[in-house]
């Protein structure tokens, strides 16, 4: 029906060197020069249409990751001589993970559902499409 609402579920992930980049060893680094955030925005735009696509549904968001030191065993390697760990907050959300891998997933894979309403889309078949993007600051090596 057109006063419906349609979930339109969205997943995809940051794969690469910055990725690879957001490990244990550069985030103590990062730490010991107070540089202790990370901050990605990302979008998501739902389109409707063939050749005439139009925007019918989107989310701008964003998640961050906190650099901190922590006596927690169970989140650092205790025979090190620095305990830096990161929470990773998404949507405004925070997460704290036991692993680097598990970090790394919190911040570099989404998921997100859109509800796009019957209306703006109209009665019949429709191909619908989504784009993403996803942006973030340069921090020295």
């Amino acid at each position: 029906s057109v006063n419906d609402t349609i979930p339109v579920v969205v997943s995809f992930s940051v794969l690469g060197d910055i990725r690879d980049a957001f490990n244990e060893e550069n985030w103590t680094k990062a730490y010991d020069k107070n540089d202790n955030t990370f901050k990605m925005k990302y979008g998501i735009k739902i389109h409707s249409g063939g050749i005439k696509k139009r925007v019918v549904g989107q989310v701008d968001t964003y998640r961050k990751a906190s650099i901190f030191w922590t006596r927690n065993p169970k989140l650092t390697n205790p025979m090190k001589d620095k305990r830096v760990w990161v929470q990773v907050a998404k949507n405004f959300t925070p997460h704290i993970k036991l692993s680097q891998e598990e970090v790394q997933q919190e911040l570099f894979d989404f998921e997100e559902t859109i509800n796009v309403k019957a209306s703006e889309i109209g009665t019949g078949e429709h191909q619908i499409s989504a784009e993403a993007y996803v942006s973030w600051n340069k921090h020295d090596e």
